[in-house]
């Protein structure tokens, strides 16, 4: 499996995304440039040009018209897709965490750090308001959000705590409807599955779980020896990615073998790892399945972002029961 190498970020990748169709791939890093490359050839089409600190988050909505951006310069910032001009900038009062566009892209949200004696919270915004004030504001008590969604219908968020908790907020009353404990510290990085039923967490406890998205059932872990720094699933098979390794502090101390910066692949249902992907120089810090389930990309501490075809092997590739 030969990988397409993407070389535009000049520090550590944050987050990337996938546009619906799977034809463009959407990054951001600690520099101060989103980007987006085609995921054919990994040629890059272009960069979003406005952010004064680390971009922590990214997403693009149903038609790959528009994209958000949240960064440490305390903005989160709307962009047209095709121009990359900035249609709009929405200013919090700390760093934005993690944002996402709802299905039908009317609505979008993001969520801010509790630093400097202000509270986490999750601000609500409509897209056609232009007054710029937020439809609903959840303040957050306790440990801080570290990755949110959209749960689907755009019912509620479905948010990732700073101690493992997993929390669900109804949109119409801003309460927490649901939580479960199953991790026992940062929950890094959550997805939805294809359809929307499940969804699987990535957390800094060394595991990766897997969960009901309407009753919040824990129904699946996947255990590795490092940090889980994302966690994707495939929307063909039951199969999902892992990325992670050591820690990024540590990197230097140890060899890229005893790092265990590898992308692991595990049966979804069996839990057993029968897969992984070396390359990257120090953890993954992202990594997503295309819609098609035909590649998939991930994006290191290194900088670089690497899309891998899978070869055909992978799917003559059978589990005997």
């Amino acid at each position: 499996m030969r990988p397409i190498l993407l070389q535009g970020h000049e520090r550590s990748i944050t987050q990337l995304k996938y546009s619906r169709e799977g034809d463009l791939i959407f990054s951001s890093a600690k520099d101060q440039e989103p980007n987006v490359w085609y995921s054919l050839n990994g040629e890059r089409l272009g960069t979003f040009q406005g952010h004064n600190g680390a971009v922590w988050c990214i997403d693009v909505n149903w038609d790959t018209t528009k994209v958000m951006t949240g960064a440490a310069d305390n903005t989160c910032r709307l962009w047209d897709c095709e121009t990359g001009k900035t249609l709009n900038i929405l200013d919090s009062r700390t760093a934005v965490r993690s944002c996402g566009f709802s299905y039908s892209g009317n609505l979008l949200m993001y969520t801010t750090d509790k630093t400097m004696g202000l509270p986490c919270e999750i601000d609500i915004f409509d897209i056609n308001d232009s007054s710029n004030e937020p439809v609903m504001v959840i303040p957050i008590d306790g440990s801080k959000i570290t990755s949110a969604i959209w749960g689907p219908y755009e019912e509620c968020i479905i948010t990732g705590h700073e101690n493992g908790e997993i929390c669900q907020y109804d949109l119409k009353t801003g309460e927490k409807v649901n939580s479960v404990k199953e991790h026992t510290k940062n929950i890094n990085d959550i997805q939805l599955s294809k359809d929307g039923s499940m969804f699987i967490t990535a957390s800094k406890d060394t595991s990766s779980k897997l969960f009901d998205t309407k009753t919040f059932d824990f129904l699946k872990s996947y255990k590795t020896e490092r940090p889980v720094n994302s966690a994707s699933l495939s929307p063909i098979y039951e199969h999902v990615v892992l990325g992670g390794g050591q820690e990024a502090m540590d990197v230097t101390t140890t060899s890229t073998r005893i790092g265990k910066f590898d992308a692991r692949f595990f049966h979804m249902i069996f839990e057993e790892e029968f897969g992984r992907v070396k390359g990257h120089f120090g953890p993954i810090n992202s990594c997503s399945f295309h819609p098609d389930g035909k590649s998939y990309t991930s994006g290191g501490e290194d900088g670089y972002l690497r899309v891998h075809f899978f070869d055909q092997s992978y799917f003559d590739f059978k589990f005997e029961y």
